[in-house]
C-alpha cells in the first residue's frame, strides 16, 4: 500500500510537468492540477501507483491506454475530452518519440520524488 500523500504529491508534480512539456510541444490544452477534471487526476494517481510498483514507460502507457479504453475513449486526431478521443490512443511503439518521452518524464518525476519525500 502506498502512502496517499505521496501519491497525491507525485501525481500533481507529474501532471504539472506534463502540462509544461505539452506546451513546449505546442499543445496548450492542459490545465493546472487544481483545475483538472476528476478523471484526469485519477488517471495521474493510477500512473503514480504504477510507477511506484516499477512500471516501465511501455507498461505505464499500456496501463493508461487500458484505463482510457475502459472509460470509453477512442483514437482521435486531437484530444477531446467531450468526445473521449485522444491521438495517443495507440500502442506505445506507435507513439512518436516526443510522446514516448512523456511516459519517461512521468516515471522519472515520480521515482525521484518518492525517494526524497518524507513518508508519514
Amino acid at each position: 500500500m502506498h502512502d496517499p500523500l505521496i501519491i497525491e504529491a507525485c501525481a500533481k508534480a507529474a501532471h504539472e510537468a506534463n502540462k509544461i512539456y505539452c506546451e513546449f510541444l505546442g499543445d496548450f490544452s492542459q490545465v493546472h492540477w487544481d483545475a483538472a477534471p476528476k478523471w484526469q487526476k485519477e488517471s495521474a494517481r493510477l500512473g503514480v501507483v504504477g510507477a511506484l510498483d516499477g512500471n516501465t514507460p511501455e507498461q505505464s502507457h499500456e496501463g493508461w491506454l487500458a484505463q482510457k479504453e475502459k472509460d470509453g475513449w477512442t483514437w482521435g486526431p486531437v484530444k477531446d475530452a467531450d468526445l473521449k478521443q485522444h491521438p495517443c490512443f495507440v500502442p506505445y511503439q506507435d507513439l512518436p518519440p516526443e510522446q514516448q518521452a512523456k511516459d519517461h518524464l512521468f516515471l522519472d518525476i515520480v521515482r525521484c520524488m518518492s525517494r526524497n519525500l518524507p513518508y508519514r
